[in-house]
């Protein structure tokens, strides 16, 4: 009997083994999809012209706030300069932070513009801040790392999380003149110094933040090529690249050719992306702009580019306000034809 109960309770236990679903392998997990394309426009400008009265409508003449009406338009994305002590506070801590909360509130991706000057500064000009012009060297370094945590930590305390931060506008010849002016090798190692100050400050209040230098013309490779090989060279820090584009309406064609082409070739350098954190054209060009959009939208979308944003520079200020001839709205305060290509 003992037998019995044994031999029965073997069975019932090999059915029971053999009745057990079989647990298939974990799927693996799915490939990341691309990254959504960054689509935007700086709009550093838009509450100095809303002081001054000015006011932005939608193509029905319907009054629009402009950020949101950009959105409506299809960008996703919003670039704020910063200054360090400006003129009536504008592109200063407070007013950056308040217009970062407005772009946030819109879901909107938010890149943040260090300029490292109380004014602007650009392959011309890189004028040193007036509270900074008699420090010594070392003092330089560290003026610049607290001038950065200063902003992200006022942004970050307004919950505000940038995706990208610049270090330095367009500093082809370096920042913070004489001192990192990369005319000669001393003087461009002490502009990697500076910018490195910026990228490890950056680096140190939002760690996943995309950090990247910017320079012009991104389509001169003598140009770019001269840049980055002394950059990565000197160990300089940085994630991604920005590059500035802005054509004719007779030779954008060919210089959206050539940027493509440098973009490609600085990846396959150096292993970093580009976006195109300015592009503009005259805003009495409207089709003409419209179609060097579509065309710089529609490579960057490519299987395989290396290109992963758009930006327009502040296509809300308007001739009639700013001066500027390549915005891209009319003197109504109507977005120009040219912006239709975010949406199409």
């Amino acid at each position: 009997m003992r037998r019995f109960t044994f031999l029965l309770a073997l069975g019932l236990a090999f059915i029971s083994l053999s009745c057990d679903p079989v647990k298939p392998e974990p799927e693996p997990e799915p490939e990341p999809g691309p990254a959504v394309l960054a689509k935007g426009a700086d709009v550093s400008w838009v509450t100095q012209m809303e002081k001054d009265g000015r006011k932005f409508y939608n193509s029905a003449g319907q009054q629009t706030e402009c950020m949101a009406l950009l959105k409506s338009l299809g960008m996703n994305s919003i670039r704020l300069r910063v200054w360090v002590d400006p003129e009536g506070g504008w592109c200063g801590r407070e007013d950056v932070v308040a217009k970062a909360k407005r772009a946030n509130a819109l879901g909107m991706r938010v890149m943040i513009d260090f300029h490292y000057s109380d004014s602007w500064a650009d392959p011309g000009k890189q004028n040193k801040p007036a509270a900074w012009k008699d420090l010594g060297f070392e003092a330089l370094r560290q003026a610049v790392a607290d001038h950065t945590t200063d902003i992200l930590t006022a942004l970050k305390s307004a919950g505000v999380t940038p995706e990208w931060i610049q270090i330095g506008n367009e500093t082809t010849g370096g920042m913070l003149w004489l001192d990192g002016q990369n005319y000669n090798d001393a003087g461009f190692s002490r502009y990697v110094q500076l910018h490195n100050a910026g990228y490890d400050a950056a680096k140190k209040v939002f760690p996943g933040a995309k950090v990247m230098v910017h320079v012009d013309n991104g389509w001169n490779w003598g140009t770019l090529n001269w840049f980055f090989s002394s950059f990565v060279n000197l160990q300089a820090k940085f994630d991604l690249i920005g590059l500035s584009l802005y054509p004719e309406k007779d030779n954008w064609q060919s210089l959206v050719s050539q940027t493509f082409q440098n973009i490609e070739t600085l990846y396959g350098s150096y292993g970093r992306e580009t976006i195109l954190c300015e592009v503009g054209m005259d805003w009495q060009e409207a089709a003409t702009c419209r179609s060097f959009l579509s065309e710089l939208l529609g490579r960057s979308k490519a299987d395989g580019s290396h290109c992963t944003g758009v930006l327009y520079w502040e296509p809300e200020g308007y001739h009639a306000w700013s001066g500027y001839s390549k915005a891209a709205f009319d003197n109504s305060g109507k977005p120009t034809a040219a912006l239709d290509a975010f949406k199409d």
